[in-house]
C-alpha cells in the first residue's frame, strides 16, 4: 500500500513543482538523463546476477515482446490508413507497447500475489521490458524521430545505450553465476530505489491537465490497446491457447493489463516524440489501470482455476 501512495505522491509533487519558479524549464530533461544514465542501469545490475537461468523463463519474458510486435504491427497500420505523422506512430508505439511491469506492477502484484510472485515480475520486466525498451524502443525511437540517422549511428546509439550496457553486464554475470560484493550489491539497490519515484516526479512535472487537448482520441486509443486489448491476447495464448491456469500465467496477464511504462514515455519524450502525449499516456493510464487492473484480476481468478 506505501509504494502505491507513494506513486501517487510523486506524480501529485512532480505537477506542484511545474509552479514553483525555482525549478527550470529544463528540470524534467536532467531528471530524465538521471533516470536513464544512473538509476536504470543500477536496477539492471542490482537484481539481473541473481537471476537463476532457464527455459521456464520464456514465457514470461515473451509477454513484453509480444506486446511491442502487437503495438508495432497495429500502430504503423493505422498510421499509414489515416495518414498520421512519424512522431505520432513512433510515440503511440513505444508508449502503448511497454508497459510498466516495474513501477506499478511491484506493488499491486505484491498486493494480489505475495512476495514469491515477484520472481515471475522480475522475469518479465527485465529480459521482457527492459530489453525491448534498450533495443527495439530505442530503435523505434531513433526510426521516428526528425533526427537524422543511418544504421551505423543507430547501432551506436543502441549499444551505447546506459541501460542496454548494464543489461548486457549483468546477464552475463547471470550466465556465469556471479554476482557484486554486497555492499556494492547494496548500493546499486540503493540507487535502483530512486527510480521510481524520480520518473513519476519527471512525468508529473511534465504533465498538463487540459479540458480539451488535440491528443485525447490518440490518447483513449492507446490506453484500450495497453488496458483491454493487450491483456486480453495474452489472456487468450496462455488460458485458452496454452491451458495454462498457473500463478505465473495469472501474474503475466495482470502484468500485460499495467499501465504504459514511465520510461518509455521518457525515452518517447527524449527523442521529441509527442512529449505531451507521451506524458498523458502515463498520467492518465495509471489512475485508470487501477479500475481495468482489478477487473482482469476477478477474470482471472473466476476463469484461471
Amino acid at each position: 500500500m506505501s509504494s502505491i501512495i507513494l506513486l501517487f505522491l510523486c506524480l501529485f509533487i512532480g505537477i506542484v513543482i511545474q509552479r514553483i519558479p525555482n525549478f527550470p524549464r529544463n528540470t524534467a530533461i536532467v531528471l530524465n538523463q538521471y533516470i536513464l544514465f544512473i538509476a536504470l542501469p543500477a536496477m539492471a545490475l542490482y537484481y539481473l546476477p541473481k537471476i537463476e537461468l532457464g527455459w521456464d523463463l520464456l514465457f514470461p519474458a515473451s509477454v513484453a515482446w509480444i506486446a511491442f510486435g502487437l503495438s508495432y504491427l497495429l500502430f504503423t497500420f493505422l498510421g499509414k490508413m489515416y495518414n498520421w505523422s512519424k512522431k505520432l506512430i513512433g510515440c503511440l508505439i513505444i508508449t502503448a507497447g511497454l508497459g510498466n511491469t516495474s513501477f506499478v506492477g511491484i506493488p499491486v502484484i505484491q498486493a494480489l500475489y505475495g512476495d514469491e510472485a515477484l520472481k515471475t515480475l522480475i522475469i518479465i520486466d527485465l529480459p521482457g521490458t527492459f530489453v525491448v525498451l534498450s533495443t527495439v524502443g530505442v530503435m523505434v525511437a531513433t526510426l521516428f524521430s526528425s533526427q537524422k540517422n543511418n544504421n551505423d549511428s543507430m547501432l551506436k546509439k543502441m549499444l551505447t545505450f546506459p541501460p542496454l550496457v548494464a543489461f548486457l553486464i549483468g546477464f552475463s554475470m547471470a550466465v556465469f553465476n556471479i554476482d557484486f560484493p554486497d555492499f556494492f550489491s547494496t548500493t546499486l539497490k540503493d540507487l535502483a530505489a530512486t527510480l521510481s519515484p524520480v520518473a513519476l516526479i519527471s512525468v508529473g512535472f511534465q504533465l498538463k491537465f487540459k479540458a480539451y487537448s488535440k491528443h485525447f482520441r490518440f490518447l483513449a486509443l492507446g490506453l484500450a490497446f495497453q488496458l483491454i486489448l493487450l491483456p486480453a491476447v495474452i489472456f487468450a495464448l496462455f488460458f485458452l491457447v496454452l491451458g495454462r491456469t498457473d500463478e505465473i500465467a495469472k501474474v503475466c496477464v495482470i502484468e500485460a493489463a499495467m499501465a504504459p511504462m514511465i520510461t518509455g514515455a521518457i525515452l518517447s519524450s527524449s527523442y521529441g516524440l509527442k512529449p505531451e502525449l507521451s506524458n498523458m499516456m502515463v498520467g492518465f493510464g495509471i489512475p485508470i489501470s487501477f479500475i481495468t487492473i482489478a477487473g482482469w484480476y476477478m477474470l482471472v481468478e473466476y476463469l484461471m482455476v
